[in-house]
């Protein structure tokens, strides 16, 4: 028996494996399990090219688990250590063989990396002493066994091992003894060994048996060793790839179409990616994409190595240039990296290009599942813009399909305003606005239908894309205002019926938290609606955006929404409702407008005489006087708009009319809905 001190160059090296090596403790599993395939792999290699010539016979990797003892153990049948070896790969941390070994067998290796050293050694994050029992698969060798305490100090010693290869003995401390239990070890295989290349066996298969589970004879094998992406396209067809998805996601819903990796230079990249069917929930759908180190997982976390919008996608993807344990500075900065993520972009462009070309009205049956993958895409990554706009698509209110030229050939000859601006005019809701739909409709337009979560942030794009063009939707103004092809006919009416009928509509106006109205006046056809509403597209637009980005966006979201209540006042309800007003209320109106009109021109002779004088050098009789005029001001004001408000409330036609307005924009709910359909039995 021998003892010695590993070498390293400080004492504190277990520490610092426990605490700060790895950033997740359950690796360990994952370590010494890749080392027992690479064990097992090696051996392969050495027997093809003739330097092993025994028996290669069963090569699983098994693990158990023996609660009694609190012991966990890796076994393999690989090539083993010798002392000498041990001495190499175990006690001197900082020196790996992986090197040496692919450089001998460079012509026949299939890029087989060996994790000897610290990888082993992350087996003290979860242990207090950890044995090895070895032999190695050259004869003549002694077994060995070697034992560690969780310190610098080793043993080293002969044992006698009937067979090749190498058993890993952790003795679990006490604070890691939930990887004692079989469901902990089963979910951790499973996680991170699920295709490794050589079959991982734990435990025995489990059948049910007069009401209870009973072990069988055959073996638990947790891992698929040949997964459909380390086999060539040409072998597999579309039901291996589907079966493949449900090996990855079991209770994922079926993807709509996939694409196969599989590079050798300048990088080596493989895998398996699926285009999920995205609806609307983004977050819902992330780190999906799995990545794993020549079948090893490594993570579900992909952000540094695929752009931010490919992390939408699920599958896998496979890359021996990509190491196991890596930082996120390390993955922003490597070239091999970068490498592997524009490659997977292109890849993702080039397939939907050949989709859309060549089975277009199978894309278009999928487009409102790929929409969110594809604009998000567009809007994150100018590059991917670039490929994406031939076959990125606009869908109209009829589900019609159009690709952007195609979209601009259509609307050209007619949407286009008097400034020679092409409108596109477009719907978030085909049902809440289908009169607005129907307006614009009647005038010859086509309406986009734009009711994806990032179809605001779409639009402002596509406006800065496209020359002399402007999305708007088609219920923030008047169809003639909204693509104005002339002037639009001057609203005849005196200041005095203006004031009137803002009085009466906005005193009717029903009160809608966090919503404010504005009454405004607009000539159009008579056979136009007599009232309507209308919502600014900047200002919507913007609380829109402002509800997706937060940040200095959630200004515009803490703002009220404002509408334009618009009184068409060419229509013959509105020019009957102004008689009736003025029929009712001149009387008691005229003798307060006679008073307003003296007391404003009494302000405004005085204001007048002050013009170029310093507030010092006006009286302070005069400015009691303007103080006292801008009180009466108010007071014969309030009397007005009270006597307009009280022929509001007694005329049903004005609160009917505004709830016909708010009922076709669907805001209109609960009791003052309940009102309205009173109402309209009563006007019968």
């Amino acid at each position: 028996m021998s003892k010695g001190n590993i070498g390293v160059t400080s004492d504190n090296i277990f520490p610092v494996i426990k605490k700060f090596l790895y950033s997740d403790h359950e690796i360990f599993l994952r370590e010494l399990v890749s080392n027992a395939v690479d064990a097992t792999q090696k051996l392969k290699t050495l027997a093809s090219v003739g330097e092993f010539k025994g028996e290669l016979g069963d090569l699983k990797v098994r693990v158990s688990v023996d609660k009694s003892k609190g012991t966990l153990t890796i076994s393999d049948r690989g090539i083993g250590m010798t002392a000498d070896e041990i001495d190499k790969y175990i006690n001197q941390i900082a020196f790996s063989g992986a090197e040496e070994f692919l450089e001998k067998y460079k012509n026949d290796a299939q890029a087989i990396i060996g994790h000897f050293g610290l990888g082993f050694y992350s087996s003290f994050m979860v242990s207090k002493k950890v044995e090895i029992f070895t032999q190695s698969f050259k004869e003549g060798t002694t077994a060995q066994h070697w034992s560690c305490k969780g310190d610098p100090e080793y043993t080293l010693e002969d044992t006698i091992k009937s067979d090749r290869g190498t058993d890993i003995v952790l003795h679990i401390d006490d604070e890691n003894i939930d990887f004692l239990e079989e469901s902990k070890i089963q979910e951790l295989l499973t996680k991170y060994c699920k295709f490794l290349p050589v079959e991982i066996a734990f435990g025995k298969k489990k059948d049910w048996k007069d009401g209870k589970q009973v072990e069988t004879e055959d073996d638990n094998i947790i891992n698929n060793p040949n997964p459909a992406w380390t086999r060539k396209p040409a072998d597999l067809k579309e039901e291996d790839y589907d079966a493949f998805y449900k090996e990855l996601y079991p209770f994922g819903e079926d993807p709509l179409f996939h694409i196969h990796l599989n590079v050798d230079y300048p990088f080596n990249l493989t895998g398996i990616l699926y285009f999920p069917k995205i609806k609307n929930n983004i977050d819902m759908q992330r780190n999906k994409i799995q990545l794993y180190c020549n079948q090893v997982f490594v993570t579900d976390h992909v952000e540094n190595i695929v752009p931010e919008y490919l992390t939408l996608l699920h599958g896998v993807i496979d890359s021996p240039d990509i190491p196991l344990n890596v930082s996120r500075s390390y993955l922003q900065s490597d070239a091999n990296v970068k490498k592997i993520s524009g490659h997977i972009t292109k890849k993702v462009a080039d397939r939907l290009a050949d989709i859309f070309k060549n089975e277009r009205p199978d894309f278009e049956s999928k487009w409102d599942n790929l929409k969110v993958f594809i604009q998000y895409g567009m809007l994150s990554d100018e590059k991917f813009y670039e490929r994406a706009e031939k076959f990125a698509l606009l869908k109209n209110v009829d589900g019609k399909y159009f690709t952007f030229d195609e979209y601009k050939e259509l609307v050209k000859a007619n949407q286009e305003d008097k400034n020679g601006d092409l409108i596109y005019l477009y719907a978030n809701n085909a049902d809440e606005q289908y009169s607005y739909i129907q307006h614009a409709k009647d005038k010859g337009y086509d309406v986009l239908l734009m009711d994806g979560q990032l179809d605001v942030h779409v639009v402002s794009q596509l406006e800065q894309k496209f020359e002399k063009t402007r999305f708007v939707r088609v219920d923030s103004d008047v169809i003639d205002k909204i693509i104005q092809k002339d002037d639009t006919a001057k609203v005849e009416l005196t200041n005095e019926q203006r004031d009137a009928l803002v009085t009466v509509f906005d005193s009717q106006i029903p009160a809608i938290d966090k919503t404010n109205f504005i009454v405004s006046f607009e000539q159009l056809s008579p056979t136009a609606n007599p009232v309507f509403i209308t919502q600014n597209e900047f200002m919507r637009r913007m609380k829109e955006m402002s509800a997706l980005q937060g940040g200095m966006m959630s200004f515009y979201g803490e703002m009220p929404d404002s509408y334009n209540l618009v009184v068409n006042t060419a229509h013959p309800v509105i020019d009957r409702l102004l008689k009736d007003e003025e029929a009712a209320c001149n009387a008691e109106v005229a003798p307060v407008v006679s008073e307003l009109t003296e007391a404003e021109s009494k302000k405004t002779k005085i204001k007048d005489s002050h013009k170029d004088k310093k507030d010092e050098e006006i009286p302070a009789a005069e400015k009691a006087e303007i103080e006292e005029l801008e009180k009466q001001i108010a007071e014969l004001t309030a009397r007005k708009k009270a006597v307009y408000s009280t022929f509001a409330a007694g005329n049903k036609q004005v609160r009917q009319l505004i709830d016909l307005a708010l009922l076709a924009n669907n805001m209109l709910k609960g009791e003052a809905l309940a009102n309205f359909v009173k109402r309209s039995v009563e006007l019968m």
